[in-house]
């Protein structure tokens, strides 16, 4: 649908795009990602015509989009922009209605073809009910929606987006991205987004293109495009990637410079695949970290091999025994501090929670409520109750911070007693 070939722009003497060479299947779902300054809009302005290539060229449906008149090109690529800011205080639907302009003359009414598909994409977008109020005097994620239904009346078999979801707040991303996702999934629709947030880029596109300097550095599925190599080369900064724990999406985390080594021991407890992701982040950051019990089988337990961490082990299926527990006890007691993870705790795993009791420092990860995951009645609710208060309760994304401060904690403690003998 889409074909980028060896495009070069320059703007202000400075080169944009360096040579690009892409192609967009039909009815696919590309994310544009990179640094701020990549040439992710000028990229998609190119696709669109309004800025001529110095060299190479772009074709839409088979056609040069520099040869096709505005109208034409229209009928074949809608927008929307990134800027949702419209300073004159048309009603919603008027701003609707103007997706149809490419399939009017100059001199001819509104038929009942382009009402039709003004209400199917107001329908579609949930914008109806605002369809006489002013676009000025509707919400940021509102607006967006009005766009996007413009861009739907448009009937344009490519859609672009610039950010869709710059300055959202987290529900309307979600809405605005799934219903981009039903766009190409339902109506057929070829979707390239420009979208700065890797996470939803990686959960809601078929492909990526990373762009850089310039330059495409990867393009391909999201958990190829967003290795650790390719974000740190793009960005410049390191991140660990892995699995979301609910979605299996490609999920990156990007971590604070730091030395390649810290002082500091942390043992985690987990298992059942919830610390896979906790286990990457710690090691990254640079401390030493061990985990256990975990059940032979275990993906936590593969991902802890595979860092070359220590892991406490049990046989696959069976409970903790004595033995394991000991041994968790004395990571435990040996750590500044224990990171309890979002485990569901059952009668199998409880010896693990009643061992986090050692610790002196305790970092809770908390995403479900207990009573959701709770298996082994009131003696671990009562266990987990207890190292909830004297924790730092915390989610997945704040766990690095907590975990730091607990460490420093743990070393003015240990000065402090050093120096008191």
């Amino acid at each position: 649908m889409i074909e980028i070939d060896d495009v070069t722009v320059e703007l202000g003497g400075n080169r944009i795009l360096d040579r690009i060479t892409a192609t967009v299947e039909d009815g696919r779902f590309v994310g544009l990602v990179g640094p701020n300054g990549a040439g992710k809009t000028t990229l998609l302005r190119t696709i669109t015509g309004a800025l001529a290539p110095d060299a190479g060229e772009v074709r839409v449906g088979g056609d040069r989009i520099a040869a096709l008149s505005s109208k034409e090109a229209s009928r074949r690529i809608a927008v929307v922009p990134q800027d949702t800011g419209l300073s004159f205080d048309f009603p919603v639907e008027e701003i609707v209605a103007m997706g149809r302009n490419p399939y009017q003359s100059r001199f001819s009414t509104e038929g009942e073809t382009d009402r039709e598909r003004v209400a199917a994409a107001m329908e579609r977008t949930e914008v109806a009910h605002l369809a006489d109020r002013p676009i000025t005097a509707v919400s940021g994620g509102e607006r967006q929606r009005v766009l996007l239904a413009r861009a739907l009346a448009q009937d344009a078999p490519v859609l672009l987006l610039d950010e869709p979801t710059a300055s959202l707040d987290i529900n309307h991303q979600v809405r605005t991205l799934e219903l981009v996702r039903d766009l190409a999934d339902d109506d057929g629709k070829t979707v390239v987004a420009a979208i700065h947030d890797l996470n939803l880029a990686a959960h809601y596109c078929d492909e990526l293109l990373l762009l850089a300097g310039g330059e495409i550095r990867a393009n391909g599925p999201p958990e190829s495009v967003l290795s650790e190599d390719h974000l740190e080369a793009a960005f410049d900064t390191r991140a660990v990637v892995s699995s979301h724990p609910v979605t299996g999406s490609t999920y990156v985390t990007a971590l604070p410079e730091r030395p390649d080594e810290r002082e500091g021991r942390v043992h985690v407890v987990g298992g059942g695949g919830t610390v896979s992701g906790l286990l990457y982040l710690l090691s990254a950051a640079g401390y030493e970290v061990s985990v256990g019990a975990l059940n032979e089988g275990d993906s936590d337990l593969e991902t802890a091999r595979t860092l070359g961490l220590d892991a406490v082990t049990e046989e696959p299926f069976a409970p903790v025994g004595d033995a394991a527990r000991r041994e968790v006890e004395s990571r435990i007691r040996a750590a500044d501090v224990t990171v309890l993870a979002d485990v569901e705790v059952g009668v199998g795993n409880l010896p693990n929670l009643r061992a986090a009791r050692e610790a002196d420092s305790v970092v809770v990860v908390e995403e479900r409520p207990f009573e959701e995951r709770n298996f082994a009645g009131s003696d671990a609710a009562a266990t987990y109750a207890e190292l909830r208060e004297r924790g730092h309760v915390v989610g997945p994304d704040d766990l690095l911070s907590a975990v730091e401060r607990a460490v420093a904690e743990a070393e003015s403690e240990g000065s402090r007693r050093a120096n008191a003998e």
